[in-house]
């Protein structure tokens, strides 16, 4: 099976969603801030397996901006300065494939760790 190409990226800003469309007809939605929270970057994934590092107090966090990366990925620009990381299309199919299970596992981690996660503005 061949990799995902991603057909569509719209950005909304008010609603804070990032609206993905890839060939074969999968449409994702994703928050900014799961985008966020879940950064391939080594700021947010560490640099091995254990040294991912919990993202707390994104909830109003939006995109700013969006840059093309060759024809294989985006970078991020939120607005809390972060923007670090390529988001390729393989992993924004997983982030949309998976944003369920995902999310919940963020949340849990929250709770783990004593954070209260406050309703964005």
């Amino acid at each position: 099976m061949s990799a995902p190409r991603l057909t569509d990226i719209r950005l909304h800003q008010q609603s804070r969603i990032l609206e993905l469309v890839f060939d074969g007809g999968a449409h994702f939605r994703l928050p900014c801030e799961y985008l966020r929270v879940f950064s391939p970057s080594a700021e947010v994934r560490g640099h091995g397996h254990g040294q991912e590092v919990l993202q707390t107090g994104k909830e109003s966090v939006n995109i700013t901006a969006i840059e093309p990366v060759g024809n294989y990925g985006v970078k991020l620009v939120f607005s809390d300065g972060h923007d670090t990381g390529i988001y390729d299309w393989n992993y924004l199919y997983e982030l949309g494939e998976n944003q369920a299970r995902n999310w919940q596992a963020y949340l849990d981690r929250l709770s783990e760790s004593g954070y209260q996660r406050q309703e964005p503005d």
